[in-house]
């Protein structure tokens, strides 16, 4: 059924595009095919806008900073960025974290449409996208994100490649290659795609990439210290007589790797699109093919499990992409994108035996409608679908089959009357859901829960000079349950651990404000935003105290809340020395966060403080920086603290033959000093740190 009504779509469109005629570029690259999108125009969201304009705080990573900034998992490549930390669920599974939200409020996109993977269901399931294959990446937090869905109320991220082309080459062939080794995991990855334009203002794509890595070297022991003591006192106790016995002394002296953490994924895809003067028309298929390890909850004490579960994904979609132009009078553009996906990942026991099997089939669709522009009055309005269906299938299956339709219904209006600016945005999303447990899985819910869901949000911005703005806005967001947290019950190998979620919850509600202030030079950047917000039925999961088959519990449970903090972020040229200059960078974070009458809510990030010092030169730019996060004691009850560490990393990118040229080489050294980190937003912070000394060689072509 989804596929029939994606190919129906897909048909329609072809239909109202006919009439469109060939041209040499598109708008998004009217400069030339070689030009990125320019860093200060934000084209997620349904109408593009000025960095400058923002309501709330941005993130853009493109050129030569997405080069050294990534990694095998999306979380990890994001991870510097402001109000960004990462789940750190191993190398391979490592989703963003934005202003201390994850999972089900963090929506992941691809070219503005959803991953329709199944990372938001648990921090042990990779996102389905591939950082070696993107041209920029784009972290979005405000009313704008809303549009994507009521929950993205952390934000979303959205991955920009050119799979389905929006511009056609100026040369007979073009092609992009890029390759990379790093130290800490024998690392090697490589990534290449070809575009070729055929007659008529038709486009060719095809990619692929490939990715291998060894288990991860950690600075120290895998365990922290508290661990290690209980599992030196768990060896002393009478052995036990099982053919499971657990080596608990051998588990203490854990260190230099992180076993179990290795990886290899490749993909494939293609796409093929139509570039005309009235509009154009594209379509794309990819595979995603990966299988990586989970890294180890060691056992301590009698009575815990212990598993190295491996995952092996796999994922095939399709996207289609059209625009139409209008006439300027009512409409600028009309727009459809539509997606679908076939997901499949089964966690493998030690001996590759399948133990529990993810089956996962979604679709979206979105049509925007862009209004032609009046004076100072400019917006957009559009409708969005989704459809999921997802089964968990074996002895720990911790979910019911189960089944998430929503129907959403989106406007975005804007007033510019230059100096001062006004945004409006509205959503209305209904949001149904079905559990329909098989025969043997009784202890699940059935049945059927539906919302409706409303959320809102105004803003205003006020020029003070022609590059310093502030402004503010507030929202009303509502989101729907998701299933993972209604209908979970029972162990799941792969965050092993026992999750209980509850049918009864009810919508989550939340109001936020948001301040901003941005201002930018000859010589300087800054920008620096405050926020605020109080929720109502907050849902987040806990750790009870309890355990279940031999597995910690972790319970959802729904709360009033509140989240606060503050990111800023800035560039100062210090000086000029010959073709170059000497800039110094920061960056500051902190979110604070509180359950009503329960205490702090977990896995928070703490204060993070990181500067940088550069030399930027015509043909090369050497740049050393020292991060340091701070101590995270501010902990649920049952949650460790966290301690804080200082990092110290260096990069050089070498262009031999200057900015524009097609070649350019990236040498970085990461966590120089080897020391032992553990992210405070990651459920295996205590069994496994992040990455120790890694040294990574990137080499980039563009011709």
């Amino acid at each position: 059924m989804q596929f029939q009504f994606l190919a129906g779509c897909a048909l329609a469109v072809l239909g109202v595009s006919t009439a469109a005629h060939a041209q040499t570029a598109s708008d998004d690259a009217a400069d030339g095919y070689h030009q990125a999108a320019r860093s200060d125009i934000i084209v997620t969201g349904i109408l593009p806008t000025r960095r400058q304009d923002m309501l709330s705080s941005v993130a853009v990573v493109e050129g030569k900073d997405l080069t050294q900034a990534i990694r095998p998992s999306i979380g990890e490549t994001l991870e510097h960025q402001p109000g960004v930390s990462a789940t750190s669920f191993g190398p391979s599974a490592s989703r963003p974290v934005l202003r201390g939200l994850q999972g089900e409020r963090v929506k992941m996109l691809t070219n503005s449409l959803s991953t329709v993977d199944v990372s938001n269901t648990s921090v042990d399931h990779a996102v389905v996208v591939n950082p070696l294959l993107a041209e920029r990446i784009e972290v979005l937090r405000g009313p704008q994100s809303l549009l994507y869905g009521s929950s993205a109320i952390g934000g979303v991220v959205n991955v920009i490649d050119k799979r389905i082309p929006t511009a056609i080459p100026d040369e007979p062939v073009h092609v992009d290659a890029i390759g990379t080794y790093g130290s800490a995991a024998d690392e090697r990855s490589g990534a290449a795609s070809v575009d070729v334009p055929l007659s008529g203002g038709w486009v060719a794509h095809a990619d692929g990439s490939y990715l291998k890595n060894d288990d991860v070297r950690i600075g120290g022991h895998a365990l922290t210290p508290a661990l290690r003591d209980q599992a030196l006192a768990s060896s002393l106790l009478p052995a036990d007589d099982s053919e499971e016995a657990i080596d608990f002394a051998g588990n203490a002296a854990v260190k230099g790797k992180l076993p179990n953490s290795a990886a290899k994924t490749w993909t494939a895809g293609g796409g093929i699109a139509y570039i005309g003067d009235t509009g154009n028309i594209g379509i794309s298929y990819d595979h995603y093919d990966s299988l990586y390890g989970v890294p180890i909850r060691f056992a301590t004490q009698p009575g815990d499990e212990q598993e190295a579960p491996r995952l092996s994904m796999k994922q095939d979609s399709v996207n289609l992409r059209a625009e139409v132009n209008g006439d300027g009078n009512v409409l600028d553009k009309v727009s459809l994108r539509l997606g679908y996906a076939d997901y499949t990942h089964a966690e493998l026991e030690e001996d590759g035996s399948v133990g529990t099997a993810f089956f996962s089939k979604g679709m979206e669709a979105r049509l925007e409608l862009t209004q032609a522009k009046h004076g100072a009055w400019r917006g957009a309005t559009g409708v969005q679908l989704f459809n999921r269906d997802f089964n968990v299938i074996g002895e720990e299956a911790f979910l019911p089959k189960n089944s998430t339709t929503q129907v959403g219904v989106f406007t975005l209006q804007q007033l510019d009357y230059g100096a001062l600016k006004f945004e409006l945005g509205g959503r209305y999303e209904h949001t149904s859901l079905t559990a329909n447990p098989l025969e043997d899985q009784e202890q699940f819910f059935t049945g059927q829960r539906s919302f409706d869901a409303f959320s809102g949000s105004v803003g205003a911005s006020y020029g003070l000079t022609d590059s310093w703005r502030i402004g503010l806005n507030l929202s009303h967001t509502e989101r729907a349950p998701a299933a993972e947290e209604l209908f979970a019950n029972g162990p799941h190998a792969g965050t092993q651990a026992y999750e209980v979620g509850n049918p009864d919850f009810n919508l989550e509600k939340a109001n936020s404000v948001e301040a901003i202030l941005r201002g930018s030079g000859d010589n300087y950047s800054f920008e620096a935003s405050a926020y605020h917000t109080w929720f109502s039925n907050f849902i987040y999961e806990d750790l009870t105290g309890e355990e279940e088959d031999g597995l910690p519990v972790y319970a959802f449970n729904q709360a009033d809340a509140r989240y606060y903090g503050f990111e800023v972020q800035g560039s100062l040229t210090l000086a000029k020395l010959g073709d170059g200059k000497i800039v110094a960078d920061g960056l500051a974070d902190y979110v604070h966060a509180n359950v009503k009458s329960v205490g702090p809510a977990p896995r928070i990030p703490p204060l993070r403080l990181l500067g940088g010092l550069a030399y930027q030169a015509t043909k090369f730019d050497l740049r050393g920086e020292v991060e340091r996060v701070s101590k995270q004691d501010r902990v649920a009850e049952f949650e460790t603290t966290t301690p804080g560490y200082t990092m110290v990393n260096a990069e050089l990118n070498v262009r031999p033959w200057g900015k524009e040229r097609p070649l350019s080489f990236a040498l970085s050294a990461n966590n120089i000093f080897d020391v032992v980190a553990r992210r405070a937003s990651s459920f295996l912070k205590d069994y496994a740190p992040l990455t120790g000394r890694d040294i990574r060689v990137t080499a980039r072509v563009s011709f």
